[in-house]
């Protein structure tokens, strides 16, 4: 029979882990933020702006940050022990191909490093289906340039997501319309299951699902999944 563990030991005085979350005003963020607090995690949401759209919670602190400076800002957010970054725009609401670049990959990849220095081991973000450095296509080079430079990173574990067509409940979170997004998903809805897996429109919960349960599985150092892959595992149960 082990003998009992001191007080100090106790796993109910053991400190929480700790996640930051860079995004969470998204479509994906919010339905990430969501699944995150209901596990005990203590949840630093790290944030470009003001926030109070995203309530309150106990073990949720908003940190208002600049992606574009070393330190992020604030000196007291607490080192993580795991990030997910679900940052992103478009090149219509960035106004340029710069502005563009400055949120999907100079951000995303100025926070992924700034929580590796802090000792973070897992990383997940969100990328895009058709993300490949070598593309002809700016939005899909970007995105596949940031991949290949978190990569470089070598955090234990990183879970890439490539989502299709996100479907989900944008203006009622106070997000802007995204017109391409608005009409793909109503050319598309009718035709249901007959689209392949991989190209089919997917909820934002079912990648936010999704990529939680990947990064606490075993698995390759680097991991992307594509949308069908995003499909199964982030399934509701």
């Amino acid at each position: 029979m082990n003998p009992p563990l001191p007080p100090s030991a106790s796993p109910s005085n053991r400190p929480l882990p700790k996640v930051w979350i860079a995004g969470a005003t998204g479509l994906v963020g919010r339905a990430l933020l969501s699944q995150l607090l209901s596990r005990p995690l203590e949840v630093h949401a790290l944030l470009r702006r003001e926030a109070p759209e995203l309530g309150r919670h106990p073990r949720l602190h908003l940190h208002r940050v600049n992606f574009g400076r070393p330190d992020l800002g604030p000196a007291h957010i607490p080192a993580p022990d795991e990030i997910y970054i679900t940052l992103g725009t478009t090149i219509a609401a960035a106004g340029s191909q710069e502005a563009f670049r400055e949120v999907d990959f100079e951000a995303v990849l100025h926070v992924a490093r700034v929580a590796r220095a802090g000792g973070a081991r897992r990383c997940a973000v969100v990328s895009a289906l058709g993300a490949d450095p070598a593309s002809r296509v700016f939005y899909n080079r970007v995105k596949g340039e940031m991949e290949q430079a978190l990569k470089g990173l070598h955090f234990k574990r990183l879970v890439i997501a490539r989502p299709s067509l996100l479907a989900g409940e944008r203006e009622a979170l106070g997000q802007a319309r995204r017109p391409g997004e608005h009409w793909g998903l109503r050319l598309m809805q009718p035709l249901g299951t007959l689209i392949p897996a991989r190209w089919r429109p997917i909820q934002a919960d079912t990648v936010a699902r999704a990529l939680s349960l990947a990064l606490h599985q075993d698995g390759p150092a680097a991991q992307v999944l594509e949308s069908d892959a995003l499909q199964t595992l982030g399934a509701p149960t």
